[in-house]
């Protein structure tokens, strides 16, 4: 498998949790030292060699494909239309996915935010590659290498990368980062209706096929304005 062309960033959450910040502007519109949340991302898909990305879009969706339309990239933005319905996680991603091909393609969460690890992207890519078997890897953060979560973690992972969720009552070393690359095939089955990808997940890890990669640096949770104040400082520190 070749590294992947094609990727979903995820930003058509309402935001919520970053209000009052998002009561004018979606989320991926958030600033963060100087550049919207999205650039970010687009940056990064733009690093390693992504030719096109669909964008999902709900709350203030026209404010944000008009930001996309004005940006000077290599990378073609698709829209993926959830104005009328938001489809959470897992629904949105079956309604982009007639986009996106048959290959494997990364997705991004809009807040994902990490210093370090240059290649991160190209290293899912190539862990995909080499892992027979594997339907989905996700960027994993360590516990110790995180900001702005004080929770028991995602997942547990063994030494070939291979992922289990986390039991009531335990604490897991990983929390996901909010990138991951996704083989389609796990799609089938489900509809273009409301649900989370966690149920793609758990289809993967009832096969086995669920595996992480470490990030080799320092993830921030961006998810509130507290939580993004801390990344500007943290960022301000290390230039």
């Amino acid at each position: 498998m070749t590294r992947p062309s094609h990727a979903m960033i995820a930003a058509a959450g309402r935001g919520t949790r970053m209000r009052p910040l998002t009561d004018t502007r979606p989320k991926a519109m958030v600033q963060l030292v100087g550049q919207t949340l999205i650039n970010h991302q687009l940056q990064r898909l733009e690093t390693a060699n992504v030719e096109q990305v669909v964008v999902n879009v709900h709350h203030f969706a026209d404010l944000l494909e008009a930001h996309l339309s004005a940006r000077n990239s290599n990378i073609e933005v698709v829209i993926s239309d959830e104005r009328a319905c938001l489809l959470e996680t897992g629904g949105g991603l079956v309604r982009a996915a007639k986009h996106l091909g048959s290959d494997p393609f990364y997705i991004m969460n809009v807040d994902a935010v990490w210093t370090g690890h240059p290649s991160a992207l190209s290293d899912l890519g190539d862990k995909m590659s080499e892992t027979e078997g594997a339907k989905a890897v996700l960027l994993l953060a360590c516990r110790d290498r995180c900001l702005g979560l004080d929770t028991a973690g995602d997942f547990h992972m063994d030494v070939s990368g291979k992922l289990r969720r986390r039991e009531v009552g335990e604490t897991a070393n990983w929390y996901y980062a909010g990138v991951q690359i996704f083989d389609p095939q796990l799609l089938q089955g489900f509809a273009e209706e409301r649900f989370s990808t966690n149920l793609l997940w758990d289809v993967a890890l009832a096969e086995g096929a669920l595996y992480g990669l470490e990030l080799d640096g320092f993830w921030m949770h961006v998810g509130d304005p507290q939580s993004l104040q801390l990344a500007e400082q943290h960022l301000a520190t290390v230039g």
